[in-house]
């Protein structure tokens, strides 16, 4: 009964012709805002010379992450929204498998890069200058990608083996990991073994470095006697930790739930938020909540 699978299904969301066009209509608009959004941010980096320091570089990398992120599956996603021809070729799915894995895992990785980098800034500040070297931190970044790309083909290449009965329905909107372990046909032992092994390290290694900085950052920052130097410290890691808070819970609840469990429409649902709206927040959270980041769109704004 297993044969060489051509395509899949996504299953997605399923709607009434009356909301199709609804729904089109706010993801298209979501998206462009999160693209254009995240452009914004990159560009004010690049163009005001007081963000040149390592937490705007950082910055920077994480919005052109996000920008890639989403265009790896809502262009797909929305396509599906209108059309009743919601097939994804084997292909194509491994193809938004890789850049999705690569992305998120990169992410991870970068989140807890940028807490380090928040740690050195606040309990280290006269070190830091020396530490946080350019060169460092693009060896970092480089890092961080680096990370990603391989996690992504050490993954790709046990899923890749594994064998479809026919034409297989992928109960999601997009190609993941465990709907696809869920519709194998043959043994995904070795697969689900090498997917929670890499899993327990990108997520978790990551997780524990940024709840380590936080713990040190506190305790520094309640060490600090006056109250608006306190403010004033905690003011610079507030919206990182923010962003780290919202991605962190969203995919931890999906990823944190044996394959079975991504049965239950409630993981599509937690998936659009990292999927969708938290890009989407993310560059909003930085510009909102960060004074050098709103101070410099001001500047270039009036400056044009």
């Amino acid at each position: 009964n297993e044969t060489k699978v051509m395509y899949f299904i996504l299953l997605g969301f399923p709607t009434t012709g009356e909301l199709q066009l609804l729904l089109f209509s706010a993801l298209l608009l979501v998206y462009l805002l999160t693209v254009l959004e995240n452009l914004l941010v990159i560009l004010i980096i690049q163009k005001n010379q007081s963000l040149q320091k390592p937490m705007y570089l950082f910055l920077g990398n994480l919005s052109f992450l996000e920008i890639w992120y989403v265009s790896a599956i809502e262009p797909k996603m929305m396509m599906d929204v209108l059309s009743h021809d919601k097939r994804i070729s084997f292909q194509g799915c491994m193809a938004q498998l890789h850049f999705f894995v690569t992305l998120v895992c990169t992410e991870y990785v970068l989140l807890a890069v940028m807490a380090c980098d928040r740690f050195l800034a606040i309990c280290k500040p006269l070190r830091y200058p020396l530490i946080m070297r350019h060169k460092l931190c693009a060896q970092l970044v480089a890092g961080c990608w680096l990370c990603g790309l391989t996690t992504s083909s050490i993954k790709l290449s046990f899923i890749g083996r594994l064998s479809f009965c026919d034409v297989d329905k992928i109960n999601h909107y997009f190609c993941d990991i465990s709907p696809l372990l869920n519709i194998s046909c043959s043994d995904s032992s070795s697969a689900e073994l090498v997917d929670f092994i890499l899993a327990l390290l990108v997520i978790m290694v990551p997780l524990c470095t940024v709840v380590a900085s936080y713990i040190c950052i506190l305790v520094t920052v309640l060490k600090i006697p006056s109250s608006q130097g306190r403010q004033k410290a905690f003011s610079t890691c507030s919206s990182h930790l923010t962003v780290v808070v919202l991605f962190y819970s969203t995919t931890l609840f999906t990823y944190a739930h044996p394959k079975l469990m991504y049965t239950y429409p409630a993981n599509k649902l937690v998936s659009v938020l990292y999927t969708v709206l938290v890009p989407l927040l993310n560059p909003l959270i930085y510009c909102l909540r960060n004074k050098e980041v709103r101070f410099a769109m001001r500047k270039t704004f009036i400056c044009r």
